[in-house]
């Protein structure tokens, strides 16, 4: 789980706004809202059913045999989700959410963008499951300053049962915000100021867990490290707790060779973001091995990559702290 600091500060660089006494009476009401409904008594608009997993699973590319007989665990909150025509009866959401949302665009933050959501699994949903939640609002943060502009973070978390069963939690966390205001002078940065940005500002740190963990460790070590499954010998990445393939749960590492092309790539050029000085290319980049990952691509101008450039693995220094792989092109 990730603590609601550390994801306002990773995903819009959050600091505590400071405020009087008028400021603190506020925040006081909407700290009222904590604890009470979200939602109550709702029902899902469909059970759990094998053509909506297996459009999910041709979406997203995954063969696991277990498909469609069970759901995969990250459809939990599809269930919950109304649709264009919304809800019925009680699986509308309160009237205390309403009116929480309806506070803070009275104090100026009419504007939402969600940040992040976690998700516990339970028990596997399988076809035919009667899927019923409720969620409550489960906290509001100080007013934080973000890039986007000041607000609060609402969390809510959302309890899923089937057939009365507990079989999964969704927490869900949203800014709501004043947008900061865009004055000429800062579209006017000079590229020598645009530069001196980038560098004093630090990468977004990787989230490590222990899924992922020996993945970092092996960067720590400059060693490019895939996983490979014990029973049918599948190799994946990124790093997965179990074979999309067989549904195994063991496995072992594999050293990449380095080698690779670039399967496909984008150009990015907007929004521009600190510490990174935009236009840049981004490749999806098919190892020897033959899975694929997503990294930078160095060492050539970003309007000469090209699909079937060959690429070799490199660690960059990012900052002090940080060191990522990434591909260097040559330019044929």
């Amino acid at each position: 789980m990730t603590d609601e600091r550390t994801v306002g500060e990773g995903a819009a660089g959050e600091r505590t706004a400071g405020g009087g006494s008028g400021a603190d009476d506020f925040y006081g009401r909407l700290r009222a809202y904590e604890g009470r409904a979200a939602a109550s008594g709702g029902e899902g608009k469909d059970p759990v059913n094998e053509a909506m997993i297996r459009h999910w699973c041709e979406a997203m590319g995954d063969t696991n045999p277990a498909y469609p007989a069970i759901a995969p665990p990250t459809m939990l909150q599809v269930w919950t989700m109304g649709g264009l025509s919304g809800h019925v009866g009680g699986s509308a959401r309160s009237e205390a959410y309403d009116e929480l949302l309806a506070l803070l665009d009275g104090a100026g933050c009419t504007s939402v963008v969600a940040t992040d959501c976690e998700q516990e699994y339970l028990r596997p949903l399988r076809s035919g499951d009667r899927i019923t939640f409720d969620a409550v609002i489960e906290s509001v943060s100080p007013r934080k300053t973000t890039k986007l502009g000041s607000g609060h973070f609402v969390t809510t978390r959302m309890d899923i049962r089937a057939g009365g069963e507990l079989v999964g939690k969704h927490r869900f966390r949203i800014l709501k915000y004043a947008p900061a205001r865009r004055t000429s002078a800062g579209k006017e940065r000079t590229a020598k100021e645009r530069t001196a940005e980038v560098k004093e500002a630090r990468r977004p740190r990787p989230v490590i867990n222990r899924d992922n963990a020996g993945f970092w460790a092996g960067v720590a070590e400059h060693r490019l490290l895939i996983q490979r499954c014990t029973d049918c010998g599948a190799l994946r990445f990124p790093w997965l707790p179990g074979c999309g393939a067989c549904g195994c749960q063991e496995w072992e590492t594999v050293e990449a060779s380095g080698g690779g092309t670039v399967f496909s790539y984008v150009v990015m050029h907007h929004p521009p973001f600190p510490a990174f000085d935009p236009p840049y290319a981004v490749g999806l980049i098919e190892l020897a091995e033959g899975v694929r990952m997503i990294s930078n691509i160095t060492g050539v101008p970003y309007d000469k990559v090209r699909i079937g450039m060959p690429v070799e693995l490199e660690f960059i220094r990012v900052d002090a702290d940080l060191e990522l792989p990434a591909f260097r092109g040559a330019v044929a």
